[in-house]
């Protein structure tokens, strides 16, 4: 199975939404790497702030530069969302560069390694040395992701409670 990433268009809301669903159905609340289409109702301001922030010109000032893009199967079903933060602004920094879910039915499929991988071909391009991800130190699948991206442990920090590791993939 592989996957593409695309630029969300208003021609995927209804799967969009759907794929937001199905997290909700799964008692999941978040939904990583989204750019808070979790915490939206209106698809079309959703859809407007991932645009603007995908632009020097018009990225929020309390944001930075990031692309957002759907991960799509053969079939063209949204199977997983996943961003790149070209900056890690002191907030963003324990964040790291990309944030990434993939709907709970297609997990454990081999979709996260891939849109990761995919992900990293991106920021290469855009000229990005390294990124640095975190991950709940007890996400063993997100942290299997990581590592098998070339991911190198890097350092800890506590949220919310919950240790995280911070790892470095370099790129080039």
């Amino acid at each position: 199975m592989s996957v593409r990433l695309v630029v969300p268009t208003k021609e995927h809301e209804k799967d969009a939404l759907a794929f937001k669903q199905e997290f909700f159905d799964y008692g999941e609340t978040t939904i990583n790497g989204s750019e808070l289409l979790d915490q939206m109702d209106d698809y079309d301001a959703w859809l407007q702030s991932v645009t603007n922030n995908a632009n020097v010109e018009t990225v929020s000032s309390d944001w930075v530069l990031t692309d957002t893009f759907f991960a799509v199967d053969d079939a063209g079903c949204i199977v997983g969302i996943i961003d790149l933060r070209h900056e890690l602004k002191v907030f963003l920094v324990d964040f790291g560069n990309s944030g990434y879910s993939v709907r709970p039915s297609q997990r454990k499929k081999g979709y996260a390694t891939e849109m990761l991988h995919l992900i990293i071909d991106v920021a290469a391009k855009s000229g990005m040395k390294e990124m640095h991800l975190s991950v709940e130190r007890s996400n063993t699948p997100s942290v299997k992701t990581i590592e098998r991206n070339g991911g190198v442990y890097e350092r800890s920090f506590e949220f919310e409670g919950e240790q995280a590791d911070v790892y470095c993939v370099a790129i080039g």
